[in-house]
């Protein structure tokens, strides 16, 4: 069994975009996130840590880039965070659970915002 198998996600609580300048590479909250945006979601792992986080972040993208879902993987908050662009948030999702990846979400969260 991968680290992939043995992973949990979980989607952060606030929208992000692109630090200006430092697209796929910083990140910056959104206060409010209109539709008309490039808004941005990201993921953390709450089943690794240290460098083992990393790699398997790195494998996430990965394997989302195989199905043409543009992500990278920044560090926020001293975590290592995949963020993609919220239009693709279901592929995203869907792809990462058929690799057995589990997503955490608090009990009633609505599936999509």
């Amino acid at each position: 069994m991968t680290n992939l198998q043995l992973s949990v996600v979980h989607r952060l609580p606030h929208h992000y975009r692109w630090l200006q300048g430092y697209t796929g590479l910083k990140v910056e909250p959104v206060i409010e996130a209109r539709h008309d945006d490039n808004v941005l979601i990201g993921l953390t792992l709450l089943s690794h840590g240290d460098d083992t986080a990393w790699q398997v972040m790195r494998e996430l993208a990965s394997t989302l880039a195989g199905i043409e879902v543009s992500c990278s993987v920044v560090e926020c908050d001293g975590e290592p965070c995949l963020f993609l662009h919220r239009d693709d948030e279901c592929a995203g999702l869907c792809r990462i659970k058929n690799i057995g990846v589990a997503v955490a979400e608090p009990a009633g969260a609505p599936h999509i915002a």
